[in-house]
This record gives structure tokens, C-alpha cells and sequence, in this order.
């Protein structure tokens, strides 16, 4: 199955979602008027893509309805993908495909980080990087057993300390064996933290701290997001991001939720970059996240 193939599986229930509601919208007539660029807003919000984004995308086309002379809602729909497309942030500057990089994922329980983590570093591992993996999720003993498997299948060694370590000094273990070793990529998974949790965000702020002093390498943080807690993600993704200051986001289990369109808003109103996102279990159902796939996968158009 190609990877249009599993977007387009994936979003699913997202995509069917949006079209009962654009539906709606066009069986109310095709004339172009208000009242129409009211519902489209609205639609585009109960879609999880954000007033800020909805706003901004009906507001273009409108605009490229009197530039372009559109006849009827149908003309209109034909620019909704590019400009759905237009509202992420760009994602040039992939972290894993960088020449040297030290990448931290952060986010809360449940996320996927920990798979993530193994995911990215199969798939690097194959295309020849030298990798190495760490695990500052220093608290559950199922992310150890992940994390291990992960390293076993990527040949990649796993850098880790006793249950209850501090998170901290583990990523000052990893850089220092990255060093020996001379890796070029190095994925450290940490543990979930919720976000509105003070005492537990100044330590992640520490860990971010300490990572960054200590590597001689570009160091990044990625919150894993999943996708299926909508419009609390975005919170969490403005939390994780006054925090830590985001470089970058991976949206998990969008083939599990009817949500999708949180990828809009997430990346839009914190002008941070979507890198990857996942929409089911196996390795080749994570991949690296293209604006104009995804936009025509959501709303159903080749």
C-alpha cells in the first residue's frame, strides 16, 4: 500500500466528517453570498481546525472570489485544499534529516512517543545514519521493554539507568556514549508529563536545559501529539510550547479519530512545524508530513 494509500485510509473518519458537513453546506444552495462564507467558517471550525485558521481561509477565499470572478460555491471549493494546505507552518528543516542532531520527544502519557522514538529510529538506521537512542522515561518500565525491542530491530544501541534515575543525567549519559561512538542522530524518549503540572514542566524544562548545555550537536524538542483529543491537544501544545518552546510536532493516531483538522490549528496558531504524523501501527504508517497531501487527503480530493 502506497503512503497516499494509508493518508488517505488513515483520515478516514476526519474526511468523512468534513464532507457530511460541506454537504450540508452546498444542499443550502451554491450562491456565493454571506451567509455561505459564515457556514464555511463555522464548518471549518467544528472541523478542530482552529478559529484562527478558519477565519484566515475563509477570508482568502472570499477574496479569490472576486479576483478570480468564482461562479458558485462548487468554483470556490476547487482552492480549499491549497489554502488548508497554506495555514501550516513550513517543515523544511526536518530535525531527522539533519546532518547532526540531538532530538528530545516530549508530551504527555499515551501520546506514542515512546514508538515514535523507535519508529524514526528504524527508519534511520536502515538509511544508514548512525543512531543512538536514549531513555530518560526513567519512571515506566514498559517505555525500557519498548525501547529495547526498537534497538534490537534497528541494531541501534539503547543508553539507559535504573528505574527512577534522574531523567537529567541520563541525557547527560547519552550525549557522552553519542560522542564515543560518534553518532549522528540521537532520539531520546522521555517520560509523559502532564501539562498542567508545574513542578513536572520545570523539570522537563531542566532536562531541555542541561541536554542543550552539555551537546556539542544541535538539540531539538518535538512534542508528540495524538491527535484524537482535539482541541485539548491544542492546549497541551500551548503549554508544551510557553514551556520548552517547540522546534516541532508529531500527530499520532489521526486514523483514530474523526479530529484530524487539529493538525491546522495546532501548527497554524503556534507557528511550529508538523514533521511527522501517524495514522496506524505499523512502521510505514508514520511518515513525514506534506501540507498539500494532507490538505486534498481531508477533504477528499486526489
Amino acid at each position: 500500500m502506497s503512503w497516499k494509500e494509508r493518508l488517505a485510509r488513515g483520515l478516514k473518519r476526519t474526511r468523512q466528517s468534513f464532507v457530511e458537513e460541506m454537504n450540508v453546506l452546498f444542499d443550502r444552495g451554491a450562491r456565493l453570498d454571506q451567509e455561505f462564507y459564515d457556514d464555511l467558517e463555522e464548518t471549518l471550525v467544528m472541523g478542530d481546525m482552529g478559529a484562527r485558521a478558519a477565519d484566515e481561509i475563509t477570508s482568502n477565499l472570499q477574496e479569490a472570489t472576486l479576483r478570480k470572478a468564482l461562479p458558485d460555491a462548487h468554483a470556490v471549493l476547487e482552492y480549499l485544499a491549497d489554502e488548508i494546505a497554506a495555514q501550516f507552518a513550513p517543515n523544511d528543516d526536518d530535525p531527522l534529516t539533519a546532518e547532526r542532531a540531538l532530538v528530545l520527544f516530549v508530551g504527555i502519557n499515551g501520546t506514542g512517543k515512546t514508538t515514535t522514538v523507535g519508529k524514526l529510529a528504524k527508519r534511520a538506521a536502515d538509511a544508514g545514519r548512525k543512531v543512538l537512542i536514549g531513555n530518560a522515561d526513567t519512571f515506566r518500565a514498559a517505555a525500557t521493554e519498548q525501547l529495547g525491542v526498537w534497538g534490537e530491530r534497528a541494531g541501534v544501541e539503547v543508553v539507559e539507568r535504573g528505574r527512577g534515575a534522574d531523567p537529567a543525567s541520563v541525557c547527560y549519559d547519552v550525549i557522552e556514549r553519542a560522542e564515543e561512538l560518534g553518532s549522528d542522530l540521537v532520539l531520546i524518549d522521555t517520560s509523559g508529563r502532564l501539562h498542567t503540572s508545574k513542578d513536572l514542566m520545570q523539570e522537563l524544562q531542566k532536562i531541555v536545559r542541561v541536554t542543550r548545555k552539555r551537546s556539542d550537536m544541535p538539540v531539538y524538542t518535538l512534542l508528540v501529539m495524538d491527535a484524537t483529543t482535539g482541541q485539548n491537544g491544542l492546549q497541551q501544545a500551548r503549554e508544551f510550547d510557553k514551556m520548552l518552546d517547540l522546534d516541532g510536532v508529531v500527530l499520532t493516531k489521526l486514523d483514530g479519530t474523526a479530529k484530524g483538522g487539529i493538525a491546522v490549528a495546532v501548527s497554524h496558531e503556534l507557528k511550529i512545524p508538523l514533521y511527522y504524523i501517524g495514522v496506524g501501527e505499523t512502521i510505514d504508517d508514520l511518515q513525514r508530513f506534506d501540507a498539500h497531501e494532507f490538505a486534498h487527503a481531508l477533504i477528499g480530493e486526489e
